[in-house]
């Protein structure tokens, strides 16, 4: 498999990105990875870059972007911070890949068993190791668990139910705010340039779900 030129590129649809995510993934669920020559993909992407998907997902060590993807080099640009959410600079990062660069597709991904998201629930106990940076960095979450934690439900990474909803939440809540804060990603969605999608993936399974 070749990687990507600006040739390519400009022929790949919004839906065709979104097709290549979703078979590359279900190549790496049966453990039947694409032929590719990666010292011949650098030498190919030299002079340039051309990736078709902008990927957002967390840092956790097991959710590679290229890997459960099945995807080469120059294939994505992928964005990575504990919890998959979006600020000033992510955002810049984006409009770079999709105004600049020519991507066409914008995937936020969440996963199970997320620890940035454990952390915003276990806050009062996180708090008490005094880590000032990581502290502000799991209270972004606390207005997504109160939209999702019910009445007299225990607010705990132990609830795994309550976890997965924030999961899922938190997926939603970047894609609003992408298309809030950034104009100009909103229309490049609204002209049919881009899409902007939120998907899942299970950390057990290596499956992605897209929502």
């Amino acid at each position: 498999m070749k990687a990507h030129t600006h040739e390519t590129q400009s022929t790949i649809t919004p839906e065709r990105a979104l097709e290549f995510l979703k078979e590359g993934n279900q190549r790496f669920v049966n453990n039947l990875k694409a032929n590719r020559d990666l010292l011949e993909q650098v030498n190919a992407t030299r002079e340039g870059q051309w990736p078709f998907a902008v990927v957002l997902s967390c840092i956790d060590s097991r959710t590679s972007a290229e890997l459960i993807f099945d995807q080469g080099l120059g294939d994505i640009f992928s964005i990575r911070i504990a919890g998959n959410f979006v600020n000033q600079d992510i955002l810049g990062s984006m409009e770079f890949g999709c105004n600049v660069a020519g991507s066409k597709l914008v995937v936020v991904l969440g996963h199970t068993k997320c620890g940035a998201l454990k952390g915003g629930l276990d806050a009062a106990q996180i708090e008490g190791l005094g880590m000032d940076n990581l502290n502000h960095l799991i209270n972004h979450f606390d207005p997504i668990i109160k939209e999702v934690i019910e009445d007299g439900e225990e607010r705990s990474s132990a609830n795994s139910s309550l976890l997965e909803r924030l999961n899922h939440q938190n997926v939603k809540s970047a894609i609003d705010d992408i298309r809030k804060q950034s104009s100009t990603l909103r229309k490049l969605e609204q002209d049919g340039k881009i899409k902007i999608v939120g998907a899942n993936y299970d950390v057990e399974t290596g499956v992605v779900t897209w929502l």
